[in-house]
């Protein structure tokens, strides 16, 4: 058997072991609206197309696709996190409770509305479907000392109930930073990771976390380009500020690149086309398939190469949209992995 070949084999059987593997998914739950039109014309009362609306639906985003792809992969996860008492979040818990995904540490409030982002796309029978406008009905939550020691009470068992344990930070609020301090204390029971879409350096402590590009350039105050030198600085930097174990940055059609304290930057190049369909929510599914892969054991190179498919499969799928442990499966069986 050749190296390459016992590579794959290791890989698949992580896949094997991600059945019911628990994994707690601490973030901002959010819903993905999708409102599908034909184009009619354009409007007399302004330069705007009219869209004739031909059908809508709604799924589960944010930390709440996290959740939906873990299910799909064949883990168990625990989502804690917060709805609103309006039709956006009784359909995100109808639509969970489907799947038989526990719900008793996700609490409905009155005064939270649920983060909805409605996205409008054009297109008709014989065209592709193109997102023309994006409408964000956002909401933030504020913690008291009363629900962060409630929120701690629910949480802290969860340390010995799981395996693995994200954060998935939209900047909603319900991420709560006394919170993953404490969390931060767990980390050599089980891995802990971030996702963090404006806060990537409020975090330290964690296992690791998978920022994209544009997120560590805004929070770095850098622009990367093409630049391999400054990519690498700033993983370096990610490591030593956020005292990291690893951190693994995606980068769209350039693949992702991993950082480990005193090891070489690894370069991972982009799995399948560089022709990418829609890239809502890619990174929910990249942050489950690394988190479930440590949980099982994997190491952070491991982890790194399943999320790097997983990445590359749902950038081929329209919307927000998951993984199944079948798709990795064949994806590890037909690549030709290289790195730099």
């Amino acid at each position: 058997m050749s190296s390459s070949d016992s590579s794959k084999s290791r890989l698949l059987e992580l896949i094997k072991t991600f059945s019911d593997c628990p994994v707690a998914v601490y973030g901002d739950l959010v819903a993905d609206e999708f409102v599908f039109g034909e184009i009619s014309r354009v409007s007399r009362e302004a330069p705007v197309l009219i869209l004739k609306h031909r059908e809508s639906h709604l799924v589960p985003g944010g930390a709440g696709n996290a959740v939906n792809n873990l299910h799909a992969l064949g883990a168990a996860p625990i989502p804690v996190g917060i709805l609103g008492l309006d039709p956006a979040g009784e359909e995100l818990c109808r639509q969970l409770q489907d799947k038989d995904i526990p719900l008793s540490l996700v609490h409905r409030i009155e005064s939270y509305h649920t983060p909805t982002k409605t996205r409008f796309l054009a297109g008709s029978v014989h065209s592709s479907r193109q997102q023309v406008l994006r409408l964000d009905k956002e909401s933030r939550f504020q913690h008291t000392t009363e629900s962060e020691a409630k929120l701690w009470q629910e949480v802290e068992p969860l340390f010995k109930k799981c395996r693995g344990v994200i954060i998935s930070d939209y900047g909603f609020g319900f991420v709560n930073q006394e919170l993953t301090g404490r969390m931060a204390e767990k980390r050599n029971s089980l891995p802990i990771t971030l996702d963090s879409r404006h806060g990537l350096l409020c975090y330290s402590g964690l296992t690791a976390s998978t920022p994209n590009e544009p997120e560590v350039e805004e929070a770095l105050g850098i622009t990367i380009g093409s630049d391999q030198a400054k990519l690498e600085a700033a993983g370096k930097r990610l490591l030593k500020k956020q005292k990291l174990e690893a951190v693994l940055i995606t980068r769209g059609r350039h693949g992702m690149a991993l950082f480990v304290p005193g090891r070489r930057p690894v370069h991972i190049p982009i799995y399948g086309t560089d022709e990418i369909a829609d890239v809502t929510g890619a990174g929910d599914t990249v942050i489950a398939v690394f988190t479930l892969a440590l949980a099982v054991g994997a190491s952070f190179m491991e982890a790194a190469r399943l999320s790097n498919y997983a990445g590359g499969i749902v950038v081929m799928k329209r919307g927000t949209a998951v993984v199944t442990a079948a798709e990795l499966q064949e994806a590890v069986l037909s690549d030709e992995f290289e790195i730099t």
